[in-house]
């Protein structure tokens, strides 16, 4: 057992997510997410977009989870430009869910257990301005939820919480190969066995 958790511990570095994908089927973006009426959309950032939308696309009431930039001084940002830090966007999931089926304040509820807010510009191995923790609220009323759950979280972290909380501009979808990424992927890339499925696990353990 100690020479497997080595084993596993000397290869994390190399699991950073975002690494230009040597076999990768397509550039083109993925298109933007529909969203049907009555219907809410809530932008976050939480680290590695694969991670958080592999998780949000598990809950009842979401219609759609899409991957992709927002929060740069680019326009059309490359995904290379995005893991550089050259365009200043951060990786984000644009959620589409039904607020009768699931509430805003709920999709903030598995954003502040989905990853850890008080890393400034990190999670884990992912190191950068890319990675860093934030809500883009769509609406006043999103504004003021989010500050209210913000405020609310602070009490389950022995440090200060450093999510950023922004208006939403441009949202920039990630290249169609990085779109539900974890379950075309997760035999494939160790990052989707040491990293995604702990998260995946929780949710479920949670429910």
């Amino acid at each position: 057992m100690k020479h497997l958790t080595l084993a596993i511990l000397s290869i994390l570095p190399m699991l950073a997510s975002c690494e230009p994908e040597k076999n990768a089927m397509s550039e083109k973006p993925a298109t933007v997410p529909v969203v049907p009426a009555g219907a809410e959309t809530a932008t976050l950032g939480a680290g590695c977009y694969w991670c958080i939308e592999a998780a949000y696309r598990q809950l009842d009431g979401v219609h759609s989870v899409t991957s992709g930039f927002m929060g740069g001084q680019i326009k059309n940002p490359t995904y290379e430009q995005v893991c550089g830090g050259d365009s200043g966007h951060a990786e984000v999931v644009q959620v589409v869910f039904d607020p009768q089926k699931i509430s805003y304040e709920k999709i903030l509820a598995w954003f502040w257990d989905l990853h850890d807010p008080t890393t400034l510009n990190r999670q884990g191995n992912d190191i950068g301005t890319q990675y860093r923790s934030a809500i883009f609220y769509h609406s006043d009323a999103q504004k003021k939820t989010a500050e209210a759950s913000k405020a609310a979280a602070a009490k389950n972290f022995k440090d200060p919480i450093v999510t950023e909380i922004a208006a939403v501009s441009e949202f920039y979808p990630a290249p169609e190969y990085h779109q539900n990424y974890y379950f075309q992927n997760k035999s494939k890339n160790p990052y989707c066995r040491f990293v995604i499925e702990p998260k995946l696990k929780k949710l479920k353990l949670d429910h």
